[in-house]
């Protein structure tokens, strides 16, 4: 699905970042993006979704180029980044503007979501809370049933029983075509999510296993 060859990045007269990294994201895996603080695990999702480009090497989906953003590609991709800005309209108004864009929306579930999550909709997003502006999303994010999904710190803002709810909706899923990437440091929030461990160090992939290995 996603495969990224020898990426090699940095920011302006800044340290490498990566240095010939590889890594490859399988189809109905659930994969833990873990490192220290400014390992890059953002600046990845950002090479990922076409939003960065590497100095050398190449991240394809699906075998295309993911830099050229191609509508096809964004139509399977969805990225839900630790810090955010929703406009000021109703979540319905957001659904019904930018769900047509993913062609499996699911309206169902993203109704089954947010009564879960127990946010309203009728309201504008961007006058929410902090924590209820990120479950919305969260639920827009599973409801696009995307081939790729990118979570950055997704249980940031979160109140315990927010995070417990969001864990057990994700694991009612059945999603054998999605890979879902989960960068955090809130492993004991999500670790019975992760059925794949990633760490980042130094520029490179130093552990990648599956949970049983």
């Amino acid at each position: 699905m996603i495969q990224l060859n020898n990426i090699s990045f940095s920011f302006k007269k800044g340290e490498p970042l990566f240095n010939d990294l590889n890594w490859s994201l399988q189809p109905g895996k659930t994969y833990g993006l873990l490192g220290l603080n400014g390992a890059g695990k953002t600046s990845l999702f950002n090479i990922i979704s076409g939003m960065l480009f590497p100095k050398d090497g190449e991240c394809t989906f699906d075998g295309n180029v993911v830099r050229n953003r191609n509508p096809q590609f964004l139509s399977e991709l969805f990225l839900v980044p630790e810090q955010f800005e929703l406009p000021a309209m109703s979540g319905d108004q957001y659904t019904q503007l930018h769900a047509p864009f993913y062609p499996r929306f699911d309206e169902q579930l993203m109704e089954r979501s947010l009564s879960e999550l127990q946010v309203n909709s009728k309201k504008k997003i961007s006058e929410l809370s902090f924590g209820q502006q990120k479950k919305y999303l969260l639920s827009f994010a599973l409801a696009t049933r995307t081939k790729l999904l990118l979570l950055d710190e997704p249980t940031n803002g979160m109140d315990i029983p927010s995070k417990s709810q969001f864990r057990k909706l994700q694991a009612s899923l059945d999603q054998p075509d999605r890979c879902t990437v989960i960068s955090t440091h809130q492993v004991r929030d999500l670790g019975s999510m992760i059925d794949h461990v990633t760490i980042l160090k130094d520029g490179k992939i130093i552990f990648n296993h599956s949970l049983d290995e």
